[in-house]
């Protein structure tokens, strides 16, 4: 299995801060998308034309960056500021040097902890099928132990997207946010997993073809529609008591409402709407894992046009 480099999101935006599961450890750090590079070329050629490659040299000279620095206080460098590094770079390092923009640790965590874990194919001591088998079970196990979010992860690795592009992250303080939202800073209600995860940084180099970035078939367009669903909700709900800054609640209860409105479709969800919990949307992801959901909310899929 090879590793997404993505966020999507992101755009952060995703993101360029590390996220990692609660199983990561503490004093993890980010390594950068260029070691991730030396085995997943294919994907790292794809994120460099992305938005969220270019945003590295970009994003501060944006008119409204002073702005929203100045909303949120701390350093007027927007790569050394901790409020914004949060979403907005790679930050590698113990000296948490920025150096990219949202990239591949972004979206799968730090990977000082996981990465030898994740190259370990076993080598000459694994020779027959059922030690292969076995081996890539555990890797893969003890890779997520110590803070990889695999692409199998989907919830996992749509809750990094929806956090920031839904100015939700947990590690930004709250009064930050709603700060950040009163000064300009963009804030996309209807942003949407599928539309902006499948379109320009689309990278899913799977057996049997390694060479090819596969789209993915209408029913997992659905699956990805309703995960992306959940964690809008989930964020949503989670960020829209933390302040009470009025355009802020009025911004998360709009995502509440379109979150609710697309998984009133879907018969599993009922739970994750009536409380919505990481817990719950975890389970409903789980229940839906093999289901073919297109028939349900395939009418609220963004056209392949609009990917972004």
């Amino acid at each position: 299995m090879r590793l997404l480099t993505v966020v999507f999101c992101a755009v952060a935006l995703s993101l360029g801060v590390s996220v990692m599961s609660s199983a990561a450890k503490a004093e993890a750090l980010n390594q950068g998308p260029k070691v991730c590079s030396e085995c997943h070329k294919d994907e790292f050629k794809i994120w460099e034309g992305t938005q969220h490659s270019k945003s590295f040299k970009e994003i501060h000279k944006s008119p409204k960056a002073k702005d929203i620095i100045a909303a949120v206080g701390g350093e007027k460098n927007m790569k050394k500021n901790e409020v914004c590094t949060q979403c907005h770079y790679t930050m590698v390092g113990a000296d948490k040097k920025a150096e990219a923009g949202p990239s591949c640790e972004s979206c799968h965590g730090a990977s000082s902890e996981w990465f030898k874990i994740h190259n370990d194919y076993g080598g000459p001591t694994v020779k027959r099928e059922d030690e292969a088998a076995d081996h890539k079970e555990a890797r893969i196990a003890n890779a997520a132990k110590a803070g990889m979010l695999w692409p199998s992860d989907r919830y996992g690795i749509a809750e990094n997207c929806t956090e920031c592009h839904g100015l939700a992250n947990p590690k930004v303080p709250a009064d930050a946010l709603s700060k950040m939202l009163d000064a300009g800073h963009p804030a996309i209600a209807e942003w949407e997993l599928v539309q902006y995860s499948q379109g320009s940084v689309r990278h899913r180099f799977y057996p049997p073809n390694m060479t090819t970035n596969a789209e993915m078939t209408p029913p997992e367009l659905a699956r990805m529609f309703v995960t992306g669903q959940a964690a809008k909700l989930v964020s949503a709900a989670t960020a829209i008591g933390k302040v009470d800054n009025p355009k802020y609640k009025e911004f998360q209860q709009k995502r509440i409402d379109l979150a609710k409105a697309a998984l009133a479709k879907v018969p599993e969800a009922k739970a994750l709407i009536d409380a919505p919990t990481v817990d719950n949307a975890r389970k409903l992801v789980a229940a839906i894992a093999e289901k073919d959901l297109s028939g349900a909310v395939g009418g609220d899929l963004p056209a392949k046009g609009t990917y972004k």
